[in-house]
């Protein structure tokens, strides 16, 4: 997980936050193997003074945005099937960082070459173009103030510097663009959840949101960046349910391979947010084990469930089944948001699980099916891991397909040859610990 050969420097403080200063600089493009992209950035944090919010929080009225504008009225939500955003957050990038500008611009030119887009799709799927970024007070519901303006204001370091390192674990890295691309790509989410919801109120069958952004958030603590993460997106987003649509009980399932340690502090004693994770035991940043089950209030409403290095589809089809499912049942849930990383893909250089694009159809699937069970359908993913570009692309593509119910086509790019025999014998007990933990 940790990098070498970064540039280090004694920190940089802002008030209560502190940052690592690197001298680094990054070049970025905004096109990548034609795939032209954009990202909207609403520098004021305000729409015009004329719009109106009629759909939710951060989504416009048609009648009201300017002509060539295109937004989904409440009709074309609920013919959707799939909804999605893309916050590529393209100047934030460090050279031969496995999170870098390449990853979202990757996904997007595979759902192209997929013809999984609204142009070959038609009303099944929207991409959400047009959306505020957060507020401060929308970060500030998940992180301290202090860091918040503590980042805004090394930007102006990180534009003098090129590069800065915020965080040393990750490593993570900020350029003059990350605060504002951070804000973009929480917001992206945030329009995610109000367009769901929107949807929701007029049929039991609404869209499955994909929020395709980056930086990712679940290693974000609320005090501060970690392991690449800068703002808690999923977090952030689930607040927001909470606050903005009265969703008092939020879902989370992250299945990232690393501990979604941020969204497991951010939750720990609360107990209308059931954090559930599962990830590789041993890996960054070694939290996340058995015994981590909230305090408090919240005793009982965070799972976090270690799997031995080598668990793939078998063990993951057994975790939803024996874990996930009834964790969720019993909780009655009124939204499901879903940590949505790739890299436990079997191709993925950052660990050591066996999932395949299959498994990742499987649970997106299963997790749709879940949602539409215990909570109206409202369901949003949000991307977090996955850093070799084909296996991660291809599994998103194969999550769309899941989420549109076309049938699989990871048969296509897995290859069973690759993968051994999962420790079967460690998987199953750890699964019987964790039953026993919280009475499944």
């Amino acid at each position: 997980m940790h990098l070498h050969n970064l540039p280090r420097s004694p920190p940089f403080s802002s008030g209560k936050a502190i940052f690592l200063l690197g001298h680094h600089g990054s070049r970025w493009k905004s096109n990548y193997n034609g795939c032209e992209l954009e990202t909207r950035l609403f520098r004021n944090n305000r729409r015009d003074k004329g719009a109106k919010k009629c759909l939710g929080a951060s989504i416009y009225c048609s009648s009201d945005v300017p002509n060539g504008s295109s937004l989904p009225s409440i009709e074309q939500l609920s013919n959707a099937r799939v909804i999605y955003s893309v916050a590529p957050s393209m100047g934030h990038n460090q050279e031969s960082h496995p999170e870098s500008h390449f990853r979202v611009p990757a996904i997007v030119k595979a759902l192209e070459e997929m013809k999984l887009t609204s142009k070959f799709r038609g009303s099944e799927v929207i991409e959400l173009q047009h959306f505020e970024p957060a507020s401060t007070d929308d970060i500030a519901s998940v992180h301290a103030r202090a860091y918040v303006y503590g980042l805004e204001k090394v930007m102006d370091q990180a534009l003098e510097k090129g590069l800065i390192l915020i965080e040393g674990s990750g490593p993570t890295y900020a350029t003059s663009t990350t605060f504002q691309e951070s804000i973009v790509a929480a917001g992206a989410g945030l329009a995610l959840v109000d367009s769901v919801v929107a949807a929701s109120k007029t049929t039991k069958d609404p869209p499955t949101g994909f929020a395709l952004i980056r930086p990712p958030g679940h290693h974000a603590v609320p005090k501060g960046p970690m392991g690449f993460c800068i703002f808690g997106n999923v977090a952030i987003a689930a607040r927001h349910a909470q606050r903005v649509h009265g969703l008092k009980r939020v879902f989370i399932i992250d299945f990232d391979v690393h501990h979604g340690n941020g969204t497991n502090d951010a939750f720990y004693d609360d107990p209308d947010v059931f954090f559930l994770s599962f990830h590789q035991d041993g890996s960054y940043p070694g939290t996340g084990k058995f015994d981590e089950v909230g305090s408090g209030d919240g005793e009982g409403t965070t799972l976090n469930l270690p799997l031995p290095g080598g668990s793939g589809d078998t063990t993951i089809r057994t975790v939803f089944e024996e874990v996930i499912v009834p964790c969720a049942q019993r909780f009655k849930p009124d939204i499901i948001l879903v940590s949505a990383g790739y890299d436990g893909h079997v191709l993925d250089p950052l660990a050591n699980l066996q999932l395949t694009t299959g498994t990742y159809y499987m649970l997106a699937s299963s997790i749709k099916q879940l949602a539409k069970d215990l909570c109206g359908g409202r369901c949003v993913f949000f991307l977090e891991g996955g850093y070799n570009l084909k296996s991660l692309s291809y599994s998103v593509a194969d999550t769309f397909r899941a989420l549109l119910g076309d049938k699989s086509l990871a048969s296509e790019f897995d290859n069973p040859n690759i993968l051994y025999e999962e420790p079967t014998k460690r998987v199953k007990q750890a699964i019987q610990r964790i039953k026993h933990l919280h009475s499944l």
